[in-house]
């Protein structure tokens, strides 16, 4: 690990100390000897270098240098509805929203009107001074999430989140939108976030649950570290869609984990168009039969942004499936990486998992990285992979220009087709509204530049 790296550990450690002498805090023991064990753990390893195999394209060394400045339970924002919140609500989702700003969730701002009873959304904060959810709580955090220095800051440092609890046979038909708002005030150093999430979905419950990231400023310079977690019992069915679109100033980290009971459903569609880097650990645990995911993500980058999305599917018990379909548009200098391991364990026989990785380089200067993987020691199975790299198909632009259609648009129509495969899956209108607009927006601003 380089020294540069090394002494980036050092920039938290004023904040871990100043939370822990927090007497307002209330945090029991066990969680205070749990951040302690990760802060240690981070100053040990410091942020990932390019040395270690899973970090081996992404160079993180520009948030090590960066003065960021880990956000207290005050977040120091006066962001408020006639701030243009309201834009970055989904129109589904306007009455079950829970809206957090630099990691801290905002009650003032969020809306629970349209969930059922029996629906429980707590602070994390407030969940863990004790009380019914404090041994979930307890399990579910001191289980590893990822051996890396981001995923011991994020449990040192959190200082807000949130508990979802779906009772068990409770469908929820409004979706659910958990929208994370980066915002920097110019004369504070640029701020870094750790938000926190737990979604339990009991047995034979249904949610669609829809997290955003946005900044009102399209140029902001911020730190996002999120760890999500699903757990889904037997019988649980979530529909997950993540979009990120920070500014292009922001650096986000994200790790989601989903562990999926029998006959559990989980279906997630990552988009990534935001953040001059990002970089996002998925992690989909079958360990009991028939259950089900699918894991689908675009993302569409240019100038000189990275993008890095690292995935790990995991068949445990026999007759389960998981299809991925990811695809990604890059143009200018920008970079993306594509990392998807599949594991069919020992005894996992009667397994269905498929794998594809499609990119569409729209520039000579832009870069894939692309390695998808089959590790299978069961042999009653059905496993594909597969990822192809090129450029727009010369055959189809000529086709379209034979037909009078103009060579600019000819190239976006064929971009956003290539792009549409992935989005058309979104069952949620206004996502799919917007993200058709981005990418259209995009494109044509590629075009002027």
């Amino acid at each position: 690990m380089s020294t540069e790296l090394v002494k980036g550990t050092n920039r938290y450690e004023a904040a871990f100390r100043q939370a822990r002498q927090d007497p307002g805090a209330g945090e029991p023991s066990w969680l205070q000897n749990l951040r302690e064990n990760s802060f240690e753990l981070f100053e040990h390893s410091g942020f990932p270098d390019v040395k270690q195999e899973e970090w081996k394209y992404t160079n993180v060394a520009s948030i090590a240098k960066a003065n960021f400045a880990p956000v207290p339970a005050s977040n120091g924002t006066a962001l408020t509805k006639d701030d243009g919140l309201m834009s970055f609500i989904y129109e589904e989702a306007r009455q079950s929203r829970l809206v957090f700003v630099n990691g801290m969730l905002r009650q003032d701002l969020s809306s629970l009107a349209a969930l059922p009873e029996g629906v429980v959304a707590l602070d994390l904060r407030e969940a863990l001074r004790g009380g019914e959810y404090e041994s979930t709580l307890r399990e579910y955090l001191e289980h590893p999430v990822l051996a890396n220095g981001f995923a011991a800051l994020n449990t040192a440092l959190f200082r807000s989140g949130l508990l979802l609890k779906i009772p068990s046979g409770i469908s929820v038909e409004a979706p659910i939108q958990l929208l994370f708002i980066g915002e920097s005030v110019a004369e504070n150093p640029p701020p870094a976030a750790f938000p926190r999430v737990l979604v339990l979905a009991e047995e034979n419950s249904s949610v669609t649950i829809v997290e955003s990231y946005a900044s009102t400023n399209d140029d902001g310079v911020y730190l996002t570290n999120a760890i999500i977690d699903m757990s889904l019992a037997d019988g649980a069915r979530v529909q997950h869609y993540k979009i990120q679109r920070e500014s292009m100033g922001a650096f986000h980290i994200a790790t989601t984990r989903a562990e999926l009971g029998r006959n559990a459903v989980y279906n997630t569609t990552a988009i990534n168009f935001g953040a001059a880097l990002s970089r996002h650990d998925i992690h989909v645990q079958m360990d009991h039969e028939g259950a089900e995911c699918s894991v689908d993500g675009l993302y569409m980058v240019d100038g000189r942004q990275h993008t890095d999305t690292h995935s790990v599917i995991d068949h445990k018990q026999p007759h389960c499936s998981s299809h991925q379909l990811y695809k990604g548009i890059l143009d200018g200098r920008s970079r993306a990486v594509f990392n998807g391991k599949v594991f069919v364990r020992h005894g996992a026989q009667q397994t269905d998992a498929r794998q594809t990785n499609k990119n569409l380089l729209l520039s000579t200067d832009a870069r894939v990285d692309t390695k998808p993987q089959l590790e299978i020691f069961a042999d009653d199975v059905k496993c594909t992979h597969g990822a192809a790299v090129g450029q727009i198909d010369e055959e189809e632009r000529f086709y379209l220009e034979s037909r009078g259609i103009n060579p600019i648009l000819a190239r976006n129509m064929l971009t956003y087709g290539f792009a549409e495969e992935v989005i058309e899956r979104i069952g949620i209108e206004s996502i799919r509204r917007e993200l058709d607009e981005a990418v259209l927006n995009r494109l044509q601003m590629v075009l002027q530049a």
